[in-house]
């Protein structure tokens, strides 16, 4: 038998609205329920996250997720939640973006045919690439009105806007598209549940409502409350952008200060929201981190956790290094296994050099290195003195007079970091 997903999502925070019966529906039984997720990238986001946790939760309770990947819905682009029109993709980049989240959502459900409740994706392109408008008006539009329609909340919100953009037809009929994927998988996969964020709920009770009129079936809705930081700020960006899954698009180490950065009031939440950890353990976490919160339990927590989550715990351990290192405790030997993104990352704004590739094939004297071949330090005098004092390190370890800086000392074979006492620092980068 299922156990309770309603009460897990509810001590969570992550129940908005729930249509009546649904808790009761999802404790009779193991169900199918999904989620989907438009391909405007080829890698979610942070703020996918949510779903995807919502979705992990659902199988740990039991049921059976499909993960729906809109290469149908996104070539139109879902207005809820949006003040102007999302700029169309092509075939191209669709097909490119929806390998890339399938490739990503893998990572975190179990799509094992032998359990009984394995994940399922699904893909609306497949069904729908062949459906004409002439078969898709009379099949499906015929069942719901535009009375129906413009009541919905997402479509008279775009049309009362000050900016007056109104709403293209194509835009408009986005809550009919994904109607029938509820429709769809309604009939073709026993799928009686839909999941989303709350501006999908007139989207989602579209799709409970086709069902209705057209099967005499009945369906169910869940939604989650929008993520936003305690400042009314959106979740999950930055001056930077979006806090990617992908770690080409942001690194594991800028992915986890992400989460150690965040304030104490938004820690509250996101332990509950963002972590698999039980509710007797995240309330303790939360007790001790208030009786000295300057050491950050929870925001240590979360980072170690969903860090953990989306990219394994060799990753979690090499941004943490990274961390150490930025603080002054790193090693060494740590600093030398640094990917030369993440170099970059620690020492972002340090000024730079360039130094010829040949220059240090029979190793670069130290004193050079420090004054005539960067502009470092002002003078080799400067430079010997500051070495006779113990000043100077280079990639964390301090050197002597003797140093030579070999290819072995390079960060990803471009980089060497110059630095005299605790603060002040120097890159070097040799170029070809």
């Amino acid at each position: 038998m299922p156990t309770n997903f309603v009460q897990e999502l509810q001590w969570r925070g992550l129940l908005h609205d729930i249509m009546p019966e649904t808790e009761t529906f999802l404790l009779e039984k193991s169900s199918k329920g999904y989620i989907g997720f438009d391909p405007t990238a080829d890698s979610l986001h942070i703020g996918s996250l949510v779903q995807i946790m919502i979705l992990m939760h659902f199988q740990k309770h039991g049921h059976a997720p499909i993960v729906l990947v809109g290469g149908a819905t996104g070539m139109i682009g879902d207005p809820s939640g949006k003040s102007d029109e999302r700029n169309l993709l092509d075939q191209e980049t669709l097909e490119k973006n929806c390998a890339g989240i399938q490739n990503q959502l893998e990572r975190f459900l179990d799509f094992d045919t032998s359990l009984p409740n394995p994940a399922i994706l699904v893909n609306n392109y497949d069904w729908m690439k062949s459906y004409s408008l002439i078969d898709f008006s009379r099949e499906v539009g015929k069942h719901i009105t535009v009375n129906y329609m413009m009541a919905k909340e997402s479509v008279k919100k775009r049309l009362s806007s000050e900016a007056k953009v109104g709403m293209s037809f194509t835009e408009f009929t986005y809550q009919l598209l994904q109607g029938y994927d509820f429709l769809h998988l309604y009939k073709n996969y026993d799928c009686r549940l839909q999941m989303g964020g709350s501006d999908q709920w007139g989207n989602i009770t579209t799709g409970t409502e086709l069902i209705r009129r057209k099967e005499s079936g009945k369906a169910y809705a869940i939604t989650c409350p929008l993520i936003k930081k305690a400042d009314g700020s959106k979740f999950g960006k930055t001056e930077g952008g979006n806090i990617w899954l992908d770690k080409s698009r942001t690194s594991p180490y800028k992915f986890y200060q992400f989460w150690l950065n965040t304030s104490d009031e938004d820690a509250l939440n996101y332990i509950k929201i963002f972590t698999f950890l039980a509710e007797d353990d995240i309330n303790s976490i939360i007790k001790e981190h208030a009786q000295a919160p300057h050491l950050r339990l929870l925001q240590n927590t979360i980072a170690n956790e969903v860090t953990t989550l989306v990219h394994g715990a060799e990753e979690l351990q090499k941004a943490k290094e990274a961390s150490q290192i930025l603080f002054g405790r790193g090693t060494s030997e740590a600093f030398q296994k640094l990917t030369p993104e993440t170099f970059l990352e620690l020492f972002e704004g340090v000024p730079q050099a360039n130094i010829p590739r040949d220059s240090i094939k029979e190793g670069l004297d130290i004193i050079a290195a420090l004054s005539a071949s960067s502009g470092f330090l002002n003078s080799n005098s400067e430079a010997r003195r500051a070495l006779k004092e113990n000043a100077i390190s280079v990639n964390k370890a301090k050197v002597d007079q003797e140093f030579r800086i070999q290819e072995s000392h390079l960060i990803g074979n471009q980089y060497v970091l110059l630095q005299r006492g605790k603060k002040n620092y120097f890159v070097l980068k040799v170029v070809d």
